[in-house]
C-alpha cells in the first residue's frame, strides 16, 4: 500500500533538501510540537515536549542576560569615553578662568549635562576678589556650606560621589536655572591638608539621568582626577 504526500511537491523537496531551515525556525517549530500533541490526545503526557519548554525558557533567560550584559559593557564603554574625553580637556587650559569656562562649556557638554558648578569654601566668602563674572560656574561658599548641602542638614559623613533627584530647592546654588534641575551627581573635593574642601555639582534636566541606584566607579575616578588638577591651580 502506498500512500500519497499531503502537502506540495515543491514544498515537500524543499524541506527534504534543508532540514536546517525548519529546526532553525522558532515559529515553524512550535507550530509541529503543537500538532504533534495535538495528534497524541489529551490524555498522553509528553515528557519530551515539557522538556523542550523548558529548555525553551531557560535558553530565552539566557539570551536575555546576554542582551543585558553586553548593553552595560557598552553603556559602561561609552561613560568611560566619556570622562577621559572631559579629563583631557581640562587638562588643556594654561589659565584658571578658561578652566573654568571650559567647566561650565566643554566639560558639561562632552559630561552631557545641563550645569556645572564648583564650589570652593573661604573664610572670607564674601570678598570674590573679582569672581563674580564666573558667576555661572564658581560658588564662594561659607565653612560647612558643602557638608550640609551634601547631606541636607541630616549630618554624618560625607560621601565622595552623591547621586539623586532634586525638587528645584537649591536656588542658592543654581540660582535662576533651579526652576529646571531636576538630578544632580555632588562630589566631595578634598584639596590637600590645610585647605578647604570643595564640591563640584553635576545638573540635569532629566530627573533620571543621576540616581542612588546607579554606580559611582566613572565619577570617584573623575573627582579623583578633579581634586588634582585643582591643587595645581590652588597652589
Amino acid at each position: 500500500m502506498t500512500t500519497s504526500p499531503k502537502i506540495e511537491h515543491a514544498l515537500r523537496e524543499a524541506i527534504i533538501s534543508r532540514p536546517d531551515a525548519i529546526l532553525d525556525d522558532k515559529d515553524v517549530m512550535n507550530a509541529l510540537v503543537a500538532a504533534n500533541e495535538k495528534a497524541m490526545g489529551a490524555n498522553i503526557i509528553d515528557m519530551r515536549g515539557i522538556a523542550m519548554e523548558r529548555l525553551e525558557a531557560r535558553l530565552d533567560r539566557l539570551e536575555d542576560t546576554h542582551r543585558s550584559v553586553i548593553a552595560a559593557a557598552y553603556e559602561n564603554l561609552a561613560g568611560t569615553n566619556q570622562i577621559h574625553r572631559a579629563i583631557l580637556r581640562m587638562l588643556d587650559p594654561t589659565e584658571f578662568e578658561v578652566f573654568l569656562r571650559d567647566l561650565g562649556g566643554e566639560v558639561a557638554d562632552i559630561l552631557r549635562v545641563d550645569l556645572v558648578r564648583l564650589v570652593l569654601e573661604s573664610e572670607n566668602h564674601d570678598d570674590t576678589n573679582g569672581l563674580d563674572r564666573l558667576d555661572d560656574v564658581l560658588r564662594v561658599a561659607a565653612p560647612g556650606f558643602i557638608a550640609g548641602y551634601i547631606t541636607q542638614g541630616r549630618g554624618g559623613a560625607l560621601r565622595q560621589v552623591t547621586l539623586r533627584q532634586v525638587q528645584g530647592d537649591a536656588g542658592s546654588l543654581y540660582g535662576d536655572k533651579s526652576d529646571w534641575i531636576r538630578s544632580e551627581a555632588c562630589l566631595s573635593l578634598d584639596f590637600g591638608e590645610g585647605r578647604q574642601p570643595g564640591m563640584l555639582v553635576l545638573g540635569a534636566e532629566d530627573p533620571h539621568m543621576f540616581g542612588p541606584q546607579q554606580g559611582t566607579d566613572l565619577l570617584v575616578f573623575f573627582a579623583g582626577v578633579f581634586e588634582r588638577i585643582m591643587r595645581r591651580w590652588l597652589s
